[in-house]
């Protein structure tokens, strides 16, 4: 899920004029596919949201790959409290998107770019 968000951000920005449509497109399918994914794994999962984050900390191996999603996840973050400022957009209105990258990562994102209002010649 990176990183095609990672990709998507990339194609954003190289030719935002094209990208707008196919980006919001794209963060929207993606997002439902995710989002979806998402509650079915928890909804079958036979341990807690945190007790799963725990036993994946504390094995080196998983912990370096939770450590760069949270990297880019607060690199995400900084994107999206930049562009809220860059719109007018307060702070409570960056906060869902927040709460969201930091508990399921890429959700917060895509759900800021499928929201996000189109304007023209925005850079993403």
């Amino acid at each position: 899920m990176v990183l095609l968000l990672n990709k998507a951000l990339y194609f954003a920005i190289v030719c935002h004029k094209e990208i707008d449509l196919k980006l919001r497109i794209t963060s929207i399918i993606l997002l439902l596919l995710f989002t979806g994914y998402t509650a079915f794994t928890m909804s079958i999962a036979q341990q807690s949201l945190l007790s799963f984050g725990y036993q994946l900390i504390s094995s080196p191996d998983t912990a370096q790959v939770i450590f760069d999603l949270y990297i880019m996840a607060f690199l995400a973050m900084v994107w999206m409290y930049d562009d809220c400022k860059r719109m007018g957009k307060s702070k409570m209105y960056f906060l869902p998107f927040a709460l969201l990258t930091l508990v399921f990562v890429s959700i917060g994102p895509l759900l800021y770019l499928a929201l996000k209002p189109s304007t023209e010649g925005s850079k993403i």
